[in-house]
């Protein structure tokens, strides 16, 4: 049976195809596979950073294990770097009920939707902040809880459902660690 000009090609061809996709797939390992299961105060898993770190080599993350605030302890940052580069930031901040937070939407462009979480919430294309209004037994207090991120990697049209999802999650939490009664 002879053997056709073009099956030699498609023979020698293919360990050089299959040569490349896999120098393609050892390069682009995801950075979150390299963070722990529970990362920012043990809110989020890997799979919920995922879209934000994107690729990388060396993954850093900092901040306290958790997000417990008081008087004397008003605010807790966590953030995610992925080769140097931030990639993540989650914040928490407390503060008596005579002072505001300010937020001044008119700079956020495009403009920031409300978010309906909390007493008061907006999303935008890089993150979300939520205000929670904390009245228990103590001296009532209000916290902000604030996400941002690197929305490189993220789908167009993508990064506001993402930052909605995340902020649920962080809101939950927050009430929790920061032991914030409505």
């Amino acid at each position: 049976m002879p053997v056709h000009r073009s099956a030699l090609v498609l023979a020698a061809a293919a360990p050089v195809a299959l040569a490349a996709l896999t120098g393609c797939s050892e390069g682009t390992e995801t950075a979150a596979s390299k963070l722990p299961e529970r990362t920012c105060f043990g809110v989020f898993s890997r799979s919920d950073l995922g879209p934000l770190v994107g690729n990388g080599e060396q993954v850093k993350e900092s901040g306290p294990a958790d997000m417990r605030l008081t008087a004397v302890r008003r605010g807790a940052t966590c953030s995610v770097d992925v080769d140097g580069k931030d990639r993540f930031l989650a914040s928490a901040t407390r503060q008596p009920l005579e002072q505001s937070f300010f937020w001044n939407t008119e700079l956020i462009k495009p403009a920031a939707d409300p978010l309906s979480l909390g007493d008061k919430g907006i999303v935008y294309n890089t993150g979300a902040r939520v205000l929670l209004v904390c009245k228990g037994s103590d001296e009532p207090f209000q916290v902000e809880l604030s996400l941002s991120g690197s929305t490189d990697q993220v789908e167009k049209g993508g990064s506001r459902p993402l930052f909605t999802r995340l902020m649920t999650k962080f809101v939950e939490a927050g009430k929790q660690q920061t032991q914030c009664a409505s």
